[in-house]
C-alpha cells in the first residue's frame, strides 16, 4: 500500500493498492480484448470478467450470477432505483432521509414521473428502526432503499430486520452497501434484500467499477440500452481494466477483512479520545458505526474553515459526502437527525483506511488542536 501519510477521507475515495494495480497493469497495456468478442482476445477477457465477478460475490456474500457490473456506485443506485421502479409500474417508493444524493435524485426523478415518495425518519443516533420503516409502508408501496451504512456519520443500520419488514409488505428492498465493503463483513443473502449497491473505489480499487447484486427473482429494467453486456441489464463494452481491479480489491478484502476492521477501530478509538478531550461533539456516538468514521464539529468553529485550514497543514479531511460538499448547506444527515443548523455547519468528517497509523493520528490531533485555538482567537478578536 502506497503511503498517503496524512490522507483521511477514505469514505471519499481511497488509494489504489499497489497489489490491485499489478492485477490491473497487463488489461492496461496488453490483454485488450472485447468481452464480446468470440476470437482468443475476448475469450481472455471475458474470463478475466468472471474471474473478478467471482471475486466480488465471494466477498459480499452472493452469487456470481448475482453480480452486475456497472460504473460505480452511482450507475448501480440509479439502475436499483429506476430499474425496479420502471419494472413495477407506478407506486410508492420509501427511500431513507439519510440517502446518498445517487439514491434520492433517482428516487425524486421517479417522483416527477408520478411515483409517491416518502422518506423513513431517523432517530437522533441516525438509526432506522423497523417500526420507521412500517410508519411510512402502505399498500401501493413496491420498492425500499434503504444504505447499510451512512457515508458522513458511519452508522450502520439493521438492514436484516428493516428487509423482514418491508418483505411483509410485498416491498422490494434495495440496500446502498458502497460505504460497508471492506469495512465489516457483507452478506447480500443474510441481508435478505433484493438488489445492493457497490463500489470499487471505496475499498482501493480503482475509481469507475462497481457493481450491482441482483436477486434473480427480481423484475428490474435496464437503465442504459445497447449490446446488452451484463445479461442486459447494463449494456456497453466492459471497463476491462477496472474490472479487473475492483475484483482483485474484493479478494484482498475477503482474506484481510478481520484485520483490517481491528486495526481501523484502534485508530478510531485514540481518534475519539482525543476530539472528546477537545470539547468536540460526536455524531451518532451511541450507535454502532462504521470502525473508520468519526464525524464530529467543535462548536462555534465553522467545519468548511476547519477543513481548509487543515488542507493548508497537509491533513485531507471533508466536511461530509464528497458528492455534496460544495452546497454550503449543513448535512442533511445531521438535520435528519435533528442536529441544529448551526453545529451542523461544523461538522467535520474524518474517514481512516488501512495506510493511516497510530503515528497519523497523531500528528493529526496536535495540528487540530493547534488550528482550533487559532480560530477560536480570530473569532474572539473578530468579536
Amino acid at each position: 500500500m502506497s503511503a498517503t501519510n496524512h490522507y483521511f477521507d477514505h469514505n471519499g475515495t481511497t488509494p489504489l493498492d499497489t497489489r490491485v494495480l499489478e492485477a490491473m497493469l497487463p488489461f492496461l497495456s496488453q490483454q485488450h480484448g472485447n468481452a464480446t468478442s468470440r476470437h482468443a482476445y475476448g475469450r481472455a477477457a471475458r474470463h478475466a470478467i468472471d474471474q473478478a465477478r467471482a471475486q466480488v460475490a465471494q466477498a459480499a456474500g452472493a452469487h456470481p450470477s448475482q453480480v452486475i457490473f456497472t460504473a460505480g456506485g452511482t450507475e448501480a443506485n440509479n439502475l436499483a432505483i429506476t430499474g425496479i421502479s420502471q419494472a413495477a409500474g407506478i407506486g410508492h417508493i420509501a427511500i431513507s432521509s439519510i440517502e446518498h444524493p445517487c439514491v434520492t435524485r433517482p428516487a425524486e426523478a421517479m417522483q416527477a414521473r408520478g411515483w409517491a415518495l416518502s422518506r423513513v425518519p431517523v432517530d437522533a443516533d441516525g438509526n432506522i428502526t423497523a417500526a420507521a420503516v412500517q410508519s411510512v409502508l402502505n399498500k401501493e408501496s413496491l420498492l425500499l432503499s434503504v444504505m447499510l451504512a451512512n457515508n458522513e456519520t458511519g452508522v450502520i443500520q439493521d438492514i436484516a430486520a428493516i428487509a423482514e419488514t418491508a418483505r411483509r409488505h410485498g416491498v422490494s428492498v434495495h440496500t446502498d452497501a458502497v460505504q460497508a465493503l471492506g469495512k465489516i463483513k457483507v452478506d447480500f443473502a443474510a441481508l435478505n434484500v433484493h438488489a445492493m449497491t457497490l463500489s470499487s473505489h471505496k475499498i482501493n480499487g480503482p475509481q469507475g467499477a462497481g457493481a450491482l447484486i441482483v436477486d434473480k427473482r427480481i423484475d428490474i429494467q435496464p437503465v442504459l440500452l445497447g449490446g446488452g453486456q451484463e445479461k442486459g441489464l447494463r449494456s456497453g463494452t466492459e471497463n476491462l481494466a477496472a474490472i479487473v481491479g475492483f475484483g482483485a480489491a474484493c479478494e484482498l478484502v475477503s482474506a484481510e477483512l478481520l484485520q483490517r476492521t481491528a486495526r481501523l477501530r484502534q485508530m478510531r478509538e485514540q481518534l475519539e479520545t482525543g476530539l472528546a478531550s477537545l470539547g468536540a461533539q460526536l455524531f451518532g456516538a451511541s450507535a454502532e458505526r462504521l470502525p473508520n468514521t468519526s464525524f464530529f464539529a467543535v462548536p462555534e468553529i465553522d467545519g468548511e474553515t476547519l477543513v481548509m485550514a487543515l488542507d493548508r497543514k497537509g491533513f485531507a479531511v471533508a466536511s461530509g459526502s464528497a458528492c455534496s460538499s460544495d452546497s454550503g448547506e449543513p448535512s442533511h444527515v445531521l438535520l435528519a437527525m435533528g442536529v441544529q443548523p448551526d453545529l451542523a455547519r461544523g461538522a467535520v468528517r474524518v474517514s481512516l483506511g488501512v495506510d493511516n497509523t497510530t503515528e497519523h493520528i497523531t500528528a493529526f490531533l496536535h495540528t487540530l488542536q493547534s488550528e482550533v485555538n487559532r480560530l477560536k482567537r480570530l473569532t474572539a478578536i473578530a468579536v
